[in-house]
């Protein structure tokens, strides 16, 4: 294995990558040739991707365009599902688990009961669908589709992680790249995503004169924002807790996601003591999982109090129907809710761009409130 930087590259696979990366360029050359075809809809598309396996913050930037955009329109949300025990089409409800509509998209669900969400991995299928059991809506966001060509989405969103970015990465299994570089091309917007917050002003210039976009893209920066602890169950016992509070608390994190370090090291800020159990990607917590979370705890030595387990917010939708949860770890599992925040003022530019795409897109646009802010 070789590292470059933050990259880990395993070169005796690169030969694969040669034999990948043909077909992708000509799959990607049958939609440019047309003889592969992709469908436009009369309805804004936005479409919020990556062409890297692995965690870029697509779902913290979906959950900004829904605060974005909800209080002016009816939005619809399309993913491809991941890792649900469902097939096809499934429109969610407010019965619906993770495991009917996958994890990610049960989290927006369950945030934004009011946001109509469904998984379809045929993308073309699942807008159809949407368009036909819920015509008053009027924006579709594609979570994870910049690979879905079958459909040409009104803007593409490409997200890069600062920790990983995509001009240091190679095409699988080489590296971690979906696509090569070059087809970054199709999107009108490139974020650069988990900056830190101390990123300095020459670090912008870099990336930027890196990445060598198009003057038709539009590059934007963004970091994580943390709020305070909400219990995964809450009741009249267990409410918020200021994350301030847990620095002289024994903590045991449990993470499911592919790049767990910035959330470890955000809470190791306050409980620099605090350890950790890390689970692949989307796991799918079993009795053995809790079994082994319950003799972790068994075997810190607690001050006193009761130790904190804190997951992100993507493990809690996994958590919150979890049939091997005993009484006692519901009692102290929280999770730690997270937000975009744009780096160097440019928040207010992103959104009267986004704002501005919607507008251009909709057929007979007629401005309307759908709920008022008090």
């Amino acid at each position: 294995m070789l590292e470059e930087g933050n990259i880990k590259l395993y070169k005796w696979l690169s030969p694969l990558s040669l034999f990948y990366g043909l077909g992708i360029q000509l799959r990607n050359k049958l939609f440019d040739w047309n003889i592969l075809c992709s469908k436009s809809y009369d309805i804004p598309i936005l479409c919020v991707g990556n062409i890297t396996v692995g965690g870029t913050g697509k779902t913290p930037h979906i959950e900004y365009l829904i605060r974005l955009l909800s209080p002016t329109y009816r939005i619809a949300i399309l993913s491809r599902g991941y890792k649900r025990k469902t097939k096809g089409f499934v429109l969610a409800d407010n019965s619906s688990t993770a495991k009917d509509i996958g994890d990610e998209p049960f989290q927006i669900k369950h945030k934004f009961p009011e946001i109509t969400v469904a998984v379809d991995a045929n993308r073309q299928r699942g807008i159809e669908k949407l368009m036909q059991l819920t015509p008053e809506i009027d924006i579709i966001l594609l979570d994870d589709a910049f690979q879905h060509r079958y459909v040409t989405p009104s803007i593409s969103i490409l997200l890069s992680d600062f920790n990983r970015m995509i001009y240091e990465d190679k095409l699988m299994p080489y590296g971690r790249l979906r696509e090569p570089v070059g087809e970054k091309s199709r999107a009108q917007i490139v974020i650069v995503t988990k900056c830190p917050q101390d990123i300095k002003p020459i670090d912008f210039r870099i990336i930027s004169k890196r990445l060598q976009l198009y003057p038709y893209q539009r590059l934007y920066f963004t970091g994580l924002c943390y709020d305070d602890l909400v219990p995964v169950f809450p009741n009249e016992n267990l409410n918020s807790v200021s994350i301030e509070d847990i620095s002289q608390k024994d903590v045991l994190l449990i993470t499911g996601i592919a790049s767990p370090q910035p959330f470890i090291q955000y809470i190791q800020g306050f409980a620099p003591k605090a350890e950790s159990i890390c689970f692949p990607d989307h796991h799918n917590f079993k009795k053995k999982d809790i079994e082994k979370i319950q003799q972790k705890l068994s075997q810190m030595k607690c001050k006193g109090d009761s130790p904190y387990i804190i997951v992100t917010e993507k493990d809690a939708a996994r958590l919150l129907h979890n049939p091997y949860l005993t009484d006692t770890l519901k009692q102290r599992l929280y999770y730690l809710p997270l937000k975009i925040c744009f780096l160097q003022n440019q928040g207010t530019i992103f959104d009267s761009q986004i704002k501005d795409i919607i507008v251009k897109n909709r057929k007979n646009y007629i401005p309307q409130t759908i709920k008022t802010s008090h």
